[in-house]
């Protein structure tokens, strides 16, 4: 799990966006947020059902579009 951002002319602000946009992509900042606060079971439990809702909604939404309804 190894990110390469290639600085190019010296633009180190280009190349942090990039890293920015590569981190959130992978899901890097979750991650690192999950893991440095204790989430109770109940509140884990909570956040999974909210998170498959959402999947199901986003899959609904694309499955409509393909069909033209």
């Amino acid at each position: 799990m190894s990110i390469k951002i290639d600085v190019r002319n010296g633009n180190l602000e280009q190349a942090m966006r990039v890293l920015k946009k590569k981190c959130l992509k992978e899901g890097t900042f979750r991650l690192a947020k999950e893991k440095s606060v204790y989430e109770k079971p109940s509140e884990k439990k909570r956040r999974k059902k909210k998170e498959g809702i959402a999947n199901f909604k986003k899959n609904q939404k694309k499955l409509r579009l393909q069909r033209g309804y």
